[in-house]
């Protein structure tokens, strides 16, 4: 176990922490940016399993959100408002009408305050922020600590705890982009996914929520069974296409006590496991990743990576039946995500 600390040129810190396995992950105090998250193949070769850019500066104004933390709700709010106890409050509209991850100015924006930890049995980072009343339109001053902790079974825990001083919408994730071909290789198309979720949110043109919830029974989006996405990527279901030919949508997960979400690679023999007390999973697909991104492995390209952003479900705020979004005053808030590591 191993944890070391670095002064970037333009004043960030960046976190740099191993476990005795071979893994290292690298995060940035700035957004919380998860920058690498280095695994071995099954023949031992280490490479970075997430989307990195070239340099620094590209994460500043990132309209991707590569490995960030998103708050106070991630997800998009629709009309960029929602009435709370007969108040209607009004947030930061910055994806068209509608607000997107928290707003102008959301967590993935924030020089978080960083605390490593390191003992015999894990090692990571705690990482807390302050957020004041209307920030962003959202009510309430919220505490924040966000704890990543790598240990020797290789997992990569994700700990999210808040308190509100006020009833206020919150449901936070990390916007990590995974490939697990190791340093983008290829594209996700031949990855293999499973999700045990029978459920998705329908979408309309500007990928806000209807309101359906539909079932996945004989769509692309059935997925309990292990699926290589090329196949459901390249479909011509209406809501595939409107996503620019993949997934951007919210899966609600099945009550088990099995993994929510199960990642292969073939060629790699990476195998990526998640397990979340959060209620469900934006699946995003990375359909508007393009060359005019450069990444610390060249291009990007349409599929270079997808995101597995576990939460509660922004939809909540405008239509009944979906997993809540509300925070009531006083209540701690606490959510745990699970990233596991393994070949095969």
């Amino acid at each position: 176990m191993e944890i070391k600390e670095k002064l970037l040129s333009n004043g960030w810190k960046k976190f740099t922490f191993s476990n005795n396995k071979g893994i290292t992950i690298s995060v940035l105090d700035y957004g919380g940016i998860i920058t690498e998250i280095n695994v071995p193949d099954q023949k031992g070769t280490i490479e970075n399993v997430v989307l990195s850019y070239k340099d620094y500066d590209s994460y500043i104004n990132d309209p991707n959100y590569f490995g960030a933390l998103i708050g106070r709700v991630a997800g998009r709010v629709e009309g960029a408002s929602f009435s709370l106890n007969g108040k209607e409050y009004n947030l930061d509209a910055n994806d068209g009408d509608n607000s997107l991850h928290g707003g102008k100015q959301g967590f993935n924006k924030k020089i978080w305050e960083a605390s490593p930890f390191q003992s015999s049995t894990d090692v990571g980072v705690v990482f807390t922020c302050e957020s004041p009343h209307l920030e962003g339109g959202y009510p309430g001053s919220v505490s924040i600590k966000v704890t990543y902790q790598l240990n020797n079974q290789n997992q990569f825990i994700v700990d999210y705890q808040a308190i509100s001083d006020q009833d206020t919408p919150i449901t936070l994730t990390n916007h990590s982009y995974f490939n697990l071909s190791g340093n983008a290789k290829r594209t996700i198309c031949d990855h293999k996914m499973k999700i045990a979720s029978d459920r998705f949110v329908e979408l309309d043109e500007y990928l806000i929520p209807t309101g359906n919830i539909n079932s996945n029974q004989d769509t692309p989006f059935d997925l309990r069974n292990e699926t290589t996405l090329k196949s459901p990527l390249g479909s011509d279901h209406s809501q595939i296409q409107l996503a620019g030919n993949g997934y951007d949508h919210y899966f609600i997960f099945k009550e088990t006590g099995e993994e929510q979400v199960t990642l292969r690679d073939e060629d790699s023999g990476r195998v990526l496991t998640v397990h979340t007390t959060q209620p469900g999973m934006v699946l995003y697909t990375g359909n508007g990743l393009g060359d005019e991104f450069q990444l610390a492995s060249g291009p990007a390209e349409k599929h270079s990576g997808l995101c597995l952003e576990t939460q509660a479900s922004p939809a909540s705020l405008h239509h009944d039946g979906f997993p809540s979004a509300l925070l009531k005053a006083a209540e701690p808030y606490n959510k745990r995500t699970t990233f596991t590591f393994d070949t095969f």
